[in-house]
């Protein structure tokens, strides 16, 4: 993949440049401020980026305003944020077209260099990969809607779902057989209401749907 990384720290941003060309990866464009984000992904060849919550000048959410500018020119375009903070109001924005292809991901919390590159690759194949405490923060408020049909043990699957877990990975959380979390997932498709589609993209829809609510 042809990559834009985001990143002011300069120790970390060079990491990730290593990490990244290690896996097979081109880095076109390491940045460290919110220009030179928004300049690197003008370039139409970039396959998806990793960017950090915030960028000078400001050190607010810079690099957020930024994907969500880039998903609004090219929808569905993937994104992997890379951060030490929580935005709710830009990670809902992100997450708010039902598109696919985000990543949102704690700095403290990525402890292995392949699980993170599995995550880049999951989020470059459309997929969404958020860290739990994102989830946690994101649905905090959740408004009542149709996911009050779910049972608790449908919430559960649906909650590492949204961690980018797959069905395999959930049954073995929850100490049940992977027909079980099948048969969980197709009940919270009907009581969501979304319409016959492929797995993957309801899987999506269910979870950003979920997320939305935050």
């Amino acid at each position: 993949m042809r990559l834009v990384v985001a990143e002011d720290l300069a120790l970390l941003r060079d990491g990730l440049i290593r990490l990244l060309t290690a896996y097979g990866h081109e880095v076109v464009a390491a940045v460290e401020d919110a220009p030179g984000l928004e300049a690197a992904l003008a370039d139409p060849g970039v396959d998806a980026a990793v960017v950090d919550v915030r960028l000078p000048p400001g050190h607010t959410d810079e690099g957020l305003r930024a994907a969500v500018a880039v998903r609004a020119r090219r929808p569905g375009f993937p994104v992997l944020v890379l951060s030490q903070y929580v935005e709710q109001l830009y990670a809902r924005e992100l997450l708010a077209s039902g598109e696919g292809a985000i990543g949102y991901l704690l700095k403290d919390r990525v402890a292995d260099p392949a699980d993170f590159i599995d995550s880049l690759h999951r989020v470059a194949a459309g997929g969404t990969v958020l860290d739990p405490e994102v989830v946690r923060a994101i649905i905090a408020r959740r408004r009542e809607s149709p996911l009050t049909r779910l049972t608790v043990r449908e919430r559960e699957v649906l909650g590492l779902m949204a961690e980018g877990r797959s069905n395999v990975a959930v049954a073995g959380a929850l100490g049940v057989t992977e027909k079980a979390v099948a048969k969980h997932i197709n009940s919270i498709f009907t009581k969501l209401d979304l319409p016959v589609d492929s797995d993957d993209h309801r899987r999506v829809r269910a979870v950003l749907a979920w997320l939305r609510e935050g």
